[in-house]
């Protein structure tokens, strides 16, 4: 059993019990039917990664300066546009930008392999954010390079999309060459002081981890899942549904701020999200909590002196990060701390801006209804200076 989200027959008698899922219309549609709806044409292309992975990257064609974006842990390009021209990728289309959407290797749009089968290969499976930046990313950015003809691309991500770019940078510094600004968006790098909610669910992770490894679950949220469509059936019927699912579960994570997330974008939402990931993708984050390091990920001390050479993991070596770098930080953010960005940007020798933005948490970012009034200018202004 690969996946947690598999067809019991209890939960499928739950299911029925239920009243089907409720969705807006922008919820029902695809990403294809998202970028139409809002005014602009959609293209899909299909990336082979030097490991073999096959991935899905969105296109949005514009007469400027191409950006790829990368997306956050359990998610994929879809919250890029579920906004329509209140998403950060359809209003960098809407402002006439070349917009590039990476869907990493887990996701719904990338699940394939040249040789693997993610039902059957548990080896699928075995990536965290290092392969996404070290093949994932790496490709895509030479894909775009090949597609345009340009020499450099704007680069911008949230999350673990941001993690990824430092991973990259760090192991295959060429890639540095190749950004003309990186825009990091509540980066996933530094986890020091975390709030009690945090610490709590991380101190548990190596054992809860290794339970799922002894069941044999190596994918987390398969899109279409029995688990995980009862789980969009409970988050969309309502006010009932918003206290559970938002106030009960992603605020008290993600930080607090209803204005940007009201009651009916929950019917948007949870027709796009969450999106498939590996157990170790997981494993290596509670890494980085546990070890107090942005290092890369650690097999134990046998596996790693075989890989490494060393019986610990090495750090990502953030001086070699040498391309522009704008960091962006949510003041109500309490998964990514402003202070551990500050440290982040201490590490890293060519941050070109920093910016604290008011009352923000870390989904917002991608999420927000309101981003475009407290983020977009900014947005826009570096892309401008650097473009």
């Amino acid at each position: 059993m690969l996946s947690y989200c598999t067809s019991e027959s209890d939960i499928k008698l739950l299911l029925s019990e239920i009243t089907d899922l409720t969705l807006s219309e922008d919820g029902k549609l695809n990403f294809i039917q998202l970028v139409t709806k809002y005014g602009h044409t959609a293209e899909e292309y299909e990336v082979t990664t030097e490991d073999g992975y096959l991935l899905k990257v969105f296109h949005i064609p514009g007469n400027r300066s191409s950006i790829l974006l990368t997306h956050g842990l359990a998610t994929d390009a879809d919250p890029y546009v579920i906004r329509g021209h209140g998403s950060l990728g359809i209003a960098l289309a809407d402002k006439g930008y070349n917009v590039w959407l990476l869907n990493n290797r887990g996701t719904k749009f990338s699940r394939r392999h040249t040789e693997l089968d993610p039902d059957k290969d548990k080896k699928f499976w075995d990536f965290s954010f290092h392969e996404m930046g070290y093949y994932d990313l790496a490709a895509t950015i030479d894909f775009v390079l090949n597609q345009t003809g340009e020499k450099k691309i704007f680069a911008i991500g949230h999350s673990q999309g941001a993690s990824q770019f430092f991973a990259l940078t760090s192991l295959r510094p060429e890639y540095n060459d190749k950004v003309k600004l990186f825009l990091a968006l509540a980066p996933g790098v530094y986890f020091f002081n975390m709030p009690p909610l945090f610490r709590v669910i991380a101190d548990a992770g190596p054992l809860l981890l290794e339970l799922l490894k002894t069941l044999g679950i190596e994918e987390l949220c398969r899109d279409r899942g029995a688990l995980l469509n009862l789980i969009k059936t409970i988050c969309t019927k309502g006010i009932v549904s918003y206290e559970v699912c938002v106030k009960g579960v992603i605020f008290p994570f993600f930080g607090y701020n209803p204005a940007g997330f009201e009651l009916s974008f929950l019917r948007t939402l949870f027709g796009h999200a969450p999106s498939g990931f590996s157990r170790k993708c997981l494993k290596h984050f509670d890494q980085l909590y546990l070890r107090k390091k942005f290092s890369q990920f650690d097999y134990g001390d046998h596996e790693n002196l075989s890989k490494y050479g060393l019986s610990n993991p090495p750090d990502y070596d953030l001086s070699k990060v040498t391309a522009n770098v704008a960091l962006m930080a949510g003041k109500n953010d309490t998964l990514i701390l402003v202070n551990n960005l500050k440290l982040l940007k201490e590490m890293l020798p060519n941050v070109v801006h920093f910016e604290e933005i008011e009352e923000t948490n870390h989904i917002d970012f991608v999420l927000s209804g309101e981003a475009y009034k407290y983020m977009f200018r900014s947005i826009f202004s570096l892309l401008q200076n650097y473009g």
